[in-house]
């Protein structure tokens, strides 16, 4: 069998899942596979454990929540167990021990599936409104409840971000599978040393403008993180209170979004061919759209601490919104950048922004992009 060399963007959208294909040099892009017509769709991922196989997080106003799988890069589509609906395939045990461990209460939508840790390979993450998140050791015939975080005693303090109760960032460690973060709206970032156990909150110099106290435990609206891949140490963070870098595992963050005055957003990427970088999409925070009148995303180097504009004014006129699940990059050297936006525009910089192009193609409005099949998937 031919190696498969196409490169795919998966896309999340308010009206379904939509798979982009191109070639291994990034040139040539067309609209492949479409599924789940109607749906909010609020994340699309591979697993690069499984080449081929892709899930996706589908939200329907009448239908509710559902994991859909593909075994074929999205040409096929089953729904499998959610937390909620063991699959029937699943042992009697196994729905009993997962029956045991369900919330007391309704799951509003899924979030976030991250795939579990290269050793783990039967192992999902499923990160859920209100504040859930579940582990599956089975690839999805049954779902256990993490119940420190879905039975948090402090969870009845926890308040949703504008966009509900969400557990939308999912991390983990890649020494150390034991190792997990989580980021929720607007609760903010925990840590976990031992699988899941237990939790350590992980905000300490993180700004609420919106609370009395400025820097409190938990209680941040953080919208997106993501890991320096060249440093699992090291950490971006989009927050509703500016941008911020972790150095230690996230138990102390540095602002570093207020050169660009208002650094609110809602993304943030991080590619492995260029440690010690970080993209941003900053956009003005009572609008929510990209400022100066056109597309704009912004690069921190986190060894000289400064910031580069890689869109000119000329560039992509028009004001654009975009969702913290909304930017991701790929794993080639020079790195490719994909940006979709609330309005439909998918955006691909194949050379760490220094040129840019817009897939001739109006999606609905884009929840979530993630890229598949680079040397990492």
């Amino acid at each position: 069998m031919a190696k498969d060399s196409k490169l795919r963007v998966l896309v999340g959208t308010r009206k379904g899942t939509y798979i982009v294909e191109g070639d291994a040099r990034r040139k040539q892009w067309k609209v492949g596979p479409r599924a789940h017509a109607g749906s909010d769709v609020y994340h699309v991922v591979a697993d690069p454990r499984h080449p081929g196989d892709v899930y996706a997080a589908v939200n329907n106003t009448f239908w509710g929540p559902a994991i859909q799988r593909s075994r074929d890069w999205g040409k096929t589509w089953k729904e499998i167990a959610t937390p909620l609906t063991p699959n029937a395939k699943a042992r009697k045990a196994q729905v009993a021990a997962a029956t045991e461990s369900l919330p007391k209460w309704a799951i509003n939508n899924l979030w976030h599936i991250e795939p579990g840790h290269p050793s783990e390979s039967k192992t999902l993450y499923l990160g859920a409104d209100p504040h859930l998140l579940f582990r599956t050791t089975d690839l999805g015939e049954s779902w256990e409840g993490i119940e420190s975080i879905n039975h948090h005693p402090d969870k009845p303090k926890w308040s949703p971000g504008a966009g509900g109760a969400c557990l939308h960032t999912i991390l983990l460690d890649p020494r150390d599978a034991r190792r997990l973060y989580v980021g929720m709206s607007a609760v903010g970032t925990f840590r976990s040393e031992d699988g899941g156990a237990t939790w350590t909150p992980t905000n300490k110099g993180v700004e609420t403008p919106f609370l009395p106290e400025k820097f409190p435990e938990t209680g941040q609206c953080v919208h997106d993180v993501v890991a320096d891949a060249a440093d699992p140490d090291t950490f971006y963070r989009q927050d509703h209170g500016g941008m911020y870098v972790s150095h230690d595992r996230m138990d102390t963050w540095v602002r570093i979004g207020k050169p660009l005055g208002d650094d609110f957003g809602f993304t943030v990427g991080s590619p492995s061919a260029t440690p010690g970088k970080a993209y941003f999409v900053r956009l003005d925070g009572e609008a929510r759209v990209t400022g100066e009148g056109h597309f704009q995303v912004h690069e921190w180097t986190d060894k000289t601490r400064k910031w580069r504009k890689l869109l000119s004014p000329k560039a992509f006129v028009g004001h654009y919104g975009v969702q913290r699940e909304g930017l991701a990059t790929d794993h080639m050297d020079p790195p490719g950048i994909y940006v979709g936006t609330t309005t439909g525009q998918l955006f691909i910089s194949p050379d760490a922004g220094k040129t840019w192009k817009l897939i001739p193609f109006d999606f609905p409005g884009i929840h979530s992009v993630e890229v598949a099949n680079s040397p990492r998937a």
